[in-house]
């Protein structure tokens, strides 16, 4: 064959072959750009029909999103960038991770930057938050950024809180739920919204939202203690949810499906306990006080009992404890995280803790007493036309025998005191057994000391040492308004 003929039929094959690459170039082109519009506008499409039919977010109202620079919360907020809605972006840096923690701060800032969001940022003290509360790194970072969410959605007047729960965190909750014993309702998972807090991403799986990162190039940070087994949620992530889904490749769908059905169960559930709970308890204060002789009627049924304390932070471990109240004796009690359950006599009082625990306070002179919100106090001359006052929650006290500083505080076991017109001490535990005080009056009880003497038991009586006499010249009189 001539070199010339040669040489034609060599180019013709790569003119060929370079057609056929181009070819699939386009073809390929083509793919990833449809791939790109359904992942796009089907995801879009997915996120407002959720909130549609979730009735997340109204037309017009402003939404505060969560955002912590990782895949999931970038993604909501690209596509929260594409919807009709007017949004501010909130990131919390916790100071857990040293530069890690400010990188993720600056890539979220940027964004915003980028993108003319409303941007709105605080550090906290995370790890020394937990040690003073005594609690998890966890709760203390859940705790500190739900309430600066809040603030921050009241201050600059957004309507809702959006965090970027996605469907595989519903079901990691689930089991988690399940492993503690939280009862029907900890089985329904995480609700598309809860007060202020929307989560508009529980739809979609954490595949797809990785393939939606891919598709859109979205710059996302990645926290590498999301891939240690050490928390309990990532020991469910890497290590159970696997097996899960040897045994049944739509472990997913399925376990969402569950919960759907269990949370309509627990809908049915509450209504018949709140009629129950309404039946054989009644509200007195801020306490909740239960027939005792009733409740013993619902000993054979645990799982009805537990879910009529669950509201009052009862955990599935702690059902034989309560059973142990109802049976007991008076006096005996157990504590919860949210309250406190006592047996007294033939009843079943139930108390939140935060009105059992306070700290004391110092008072350095009249004006530090007449600053507190439940105290007032005046110092006044004795005359003739004087009259001790009949009302328990005033005070007569000889101002010349107290000395500063004077300490207000609950009372103490082991606390002793004269009561007015006797000689002898009494321990004040004894005092309030001979009034037949319930255990939750006596907890409230605060008393009033003086270089180291208790002088008063507000709101009750003072201590015959501190009592007015004939030679009474000064009068502190003092009441107590709560």
């Amino acid at each position: 064959m001539p070199l010339s003929l040669h040489l034609f039929w060599v180019a013709a094959g790569r003119e060929k072959e370079e057609s056929t690459e181009n070819e699939i170039k386009r073809i390929k082109k083509f793919v990833r750009l449809s791939y790109f519009c359904i992942s796009t506008f089907g995801m879009l499409e997915t996120l407002q029909n959720y909130i549609r039919e979730n009735n997340l977010l109204k037309n017009g109202e402003r939404v505060l999103l969560a955002v912590s620079g990782g895949i999931d919360s970038m993604v909501m907020a690209h596509l929260f960038c594409k919807l009709p809605y007017s949004t501010g972006i909130a990131h919390c840096n916790f100071k857990l991770r040293s530069a890690d923690s400010d990188k993720d701060e600056d890539l979220v800032r940027n964004y915003c930057s980028l993108n003319n969001i409303p941007f709105y940022s605080v550090s906290f003290e995370t790890s020394k938050y937990a040690t003073e509360k005594g609690i998890s790194i966890q709760m203390a970072a859940r705790d500190l950024r739900y309430a600066w969410f809040e603030e921050i959605r009241k201050k600059e007047g957004f309507d809702k809180i959006a965090t970027a729960h996605n469907l595989n965190d519903n079901i990691e909750t689930m089991i988690i739920n399940l492993v503690r014993g939280s009862g029907l309702t900890g089985l329904t998972g995480i609700r598309s919204s809860a007060g202020f807090i929307i989560r508009p991403l529980l739809f979609a799986s954490r595949e797809t939202i990785s393939g939606y990162c891919s598709t859109n190039g979205i710059v996302y940070r990645e926290d590498k203690s999301n891939s240690e087994v050490k928390y309990m949620r990532n020991k469910i992530r890497h290590l159970v949810i696997p097996v899960l889904k040897e045994i049944n490749p739509s472990i997913e769908n399925t376990l969402v499906e569950a919960a759907s059905r269990f949370s309509d169960i627990s809908m049915l559930m509450n209504e018949y306990t709140d009629l129950i709970r309404e039946r054989i308890s009644n509200i007195s204060g801020d306490m909740v006080i239960f027939n005792q002789s009733a409740l013993t009627s619902y000993l054979n049924n645990r799982t009805l009992l537990y879910e009529i304390f669950r509201t009052y932070g009862l955990r599935g471990n702690g059902i034989e404890d309560l059973v142990n109240i109802i049976e007991g004796r008076t006096g005996s009690y157990l504590s919860t995280e949210t309250h406190r359950i006592y047996n007294n006599r033939d009843e079943i009082i139930v108390k939140p803790l935060s009105d059992v625990k306070d700290e004391p306070v110092i008072f350095n002179s009249l004006e530090d007493i007449n600053c507190h919100p439940y105290l007032s106090a005046e110092i006044i001359s004795v005359s003739d036309d004087f009259l001790i006052p009949e009302d328990p929650s005033t005070a007569c006290i000889d101002a010349e025998r107290i000395e500063y500083p004077l300490i207000f505080r609950r009372w103490e076991y082991g606390d002793r005191f004269i009561p007015l017109g006797m000689s002898n001490q009494k321990k004040l535990s004894d005092y309030f057994i001979d009034r037949k005080y319930s255990i939750p009056d006596k907890e409230k009880k605060k008393v009033l000391v003086s270089g180291g003497n208790i002088i008063w038991i507000a709101g009750v009586i003072i201590d015959n040492r501190y009592r007015i006499t004939s030679s009474t010249s000064k009068i502190l009189l003092i009441k107590y308004k709560k």
